[in-house]
């Protein structure tokens, strides 16, 4: 589980981060807005941590462009905002939860728990690669949230190659699972073309590579 805590406080940040990765969840701190929205745009974690008063803007306009861009990504703001005006601004916002500070790190857990309970890990929708990004439900594309119009076997190819981020794998098994298991069997000149067309769209990523004499393989370079 990958946490996003976009927070200025560096010892409210940091002992968050400490507990939560002591509970296995790997955790991210952003001190602006701005960074976070660069992160997110790059990669899609299992929940986003998100405080109100932030050095350049309030959370609640990350959080309302979140809601906007990945619709079912978790958001719990943790504020010391804790009037009931704000703490409604907050749901209508976007939240799906509203957690008061100075509040106990064992009830903050709980909440992530409880919420992760309802929403199952919605990030397993997307899949990202340097700012390629992928969303298995709708079966779009986007590049640096542009979306890219794609044809059927470029799709399937991408999303072989980033359902296997990080590993190289070989023609022939590319071959294999993007046509042969849908009894289209071509030659290995057909993906020698789909992969020129799919990286002339995504505007030639560093991140998808070609292994000399081997096949492809996608990594986060940033």
């Amino acid at each position: 589980m990958e946490v996003y805590y976009i927070e200025d406080d560096w010892d409210i940040a940091h002992t968050v981060k400490e507990y939560l990765e002591q509970k296995n969840f790997r955790v991210t701190i952003y001190n602006t807005l701005a960074q976070a929205r660069e992160a997110l745009k790059m990669h899609v974690p299992t929940l986003v941590l998100l405080d109100w008063n932030m050095p350049d803007g309030h959370g609640d306009s990350l959080c309302q462009w979140i809601r906007g861009t990945f619709k079912e990504l978790p958001v719990i703001f943790l504020t010391v905002r804790g009037d009931s005006r704000d703490i409604v601004s907050g749901f209508q916002n976007g939240a799906d939860d509203y957690v008061v500070k100075p509040f106990e790190l064992e009830v903050l857990y709980s909440r992530i728990q409880a919420l992760l309970r309802r929403t199952g890990n919605r990030a397993e929708r997307y899949l990202s690669c340097d700012g390629i990004l992928i969303d298995q439900n709708r079966r779009t594309v986007s590049c640096h949230l542009e979306e890219i119009g794609l044809s059927a076997a470029e799709y399937q190819l991408l999303l072989y190659l980033m359902r296997n981020k990080g590993k190289t794998v070989t023609r022939e098994k590319i071959l294999e699972q993007v046509w042969d298991v849908k009894g289209s069997y071509v030659n290995d000149n057909t993906l020698t073309v789909t992969m020129k067309r799919l990286r002339d769209k995504l505007r030639q990523p560093a991140c998808l590579k070609t292994v000399r004499s081997v096949g492809y393989r996608m990594e986060d370079t940033l």
